[in-house]
């Protein structure tokens, strides 16, 4: 009797349970279509300083449905500061998964015509608490995104990249910009290892006799001397 008493209850445990799963899941779609996305015209856009900037927008499909209408734009481009934008599209597909794609947009001075682009090696310092520690002989690459302004593989001169080996996840990485009086300025920069940024980039000179570059970095409470020599 005892041994009857408990297959029944069993049996009804497992046709509860089974009736329970049933009912959270008979709502949702067995297959869900993430939201493609496309650019229409190139992820880097460059913007003469003072034009207007049209957006090309992106296409976006949903399985075989064309869901572009439904993409929200987040555009935060100044068409009269020069700088790096982000332009961000993102659209949210029938089961409420967003999908989203950047576009990366240059404002840049057209008068500025040096170009300061090429790898360099590094003479630095770094002082921390007072103590002054020199560095040298590592590399730091400028890649030219739009005139006048560029990519800077490292702020600090390759000290935690390459002096310490910690390799590029430690680099401040970003943007900087050239004024048409020769003088440097951060636009952008970020270390992914740490998830920070620099306080202040300072003094930022390009020399065009000599073809050196040079800027003092304040980051995480220590300042950095970076001279950069072709």
């Amino acid at each position: 009797m005892k041994k009857t008493l408990y297959i029944l209850m069993l049996c009804l445990a497992t046709v509860t349970f089974m009736s329970c799963e049933d009912e959270t899941t008979q709502d949702l779609s067995v297959v869900t279509h993430y939201v493609t996305l496309e650019l229409n015209g190139d992820a880097l856009t460059l913007v003469p300083l003072g034009s207007n900037y049209t957006d090309e927008g992106v296409v976006a499909m949903e399985g075989t449905e064309d869901v572009s209408s439904n993409v929200e734009v987040a555009n935060p481009v100044n068409e009269n500061q020069v700088g790096i934008y982000t332009v961000t599209y993102t659209v949210i597909n029938k089961d409420g998964f967003p999908s989203s794609i950047t576009r990366t947009v240059a404002v840049y001075d057209p008068t500025v015509t040096a170009d300061i682009a090429g790898t360099y090696i590094v003479d630095g310092s770094r002082t921390s608490g007072g103590n002054i520690e020199s560095y040298s002989g590592f590399s730091v690459s400028l890649t030219q995104a739009a005139p006048g302004i560029y990519w800077i593989s490292d702020y600090l001169g390759g000290y935690y990249d390459q002096g310490r080996g910690y390799g590029a996840s430690y680099a401040l990485a970003g943007y900087m910009k050239l004024n048409a009086d020769n003088t440097i300025e951060a636009l952008t920069g970020y270390v992914k290892g740490w998830g920070d940024s620099y306080s202040s980039v300072n003094g930022g000179i390009y020399d065009p006799v000599t073809g050196n570059v040079s800027f003092e970095v304040d980051y995480a409470g220590m300042l950095f001397n970076v001279a950069l020599t072709k």
